[in-house]
């Protein structure tokens, strides 16, 4: 695999959520990577077998900050996040030894 497809895993309140319930797993991806390069790529990096893959694309957004020079606007880069399910009983631990 020439490019990172696995940017870094989302760790918020409703990906841990997802992941004690229904063992759903999130991951910020490349935006040009499809559903069967995801698959692979958390296949082999975490040593699981992924039962399925969703794919969504998070529209980039404006912010505003108000400083003592005037407005600052600024704009947050898109990017594509992939809900990842794992076969029974099988977990990833982001976490390791903590």
């Amino acid at each position: 695999m020439s490019r990172n497809i696995l940017i870094k895993p989302i760790i918020s309140e409703k990906a841990e959520l997802l992941s004690d319930k229904l063992q759903q797993y999130t991951f910020m991806v490349d935006r040009n990577a499809n559903k069967i390069e995801i698959r692979k790529a958390v296949e082999k990096m975490y040593n699981v077998s992924v039962a399925s893959v969703n794919t969504l694309v998070i529209p980039g957004k404006t912010k505003k900050r108000f400083t003592r020079a005037g407005v600052q606007t600024g704009r947050v880069s898109p990017y594509k996040k992939a809900i990842i399910t794992l076969s029974d009983g099988e977990t990833i631990d982001f976490f390791g030894d903590l």
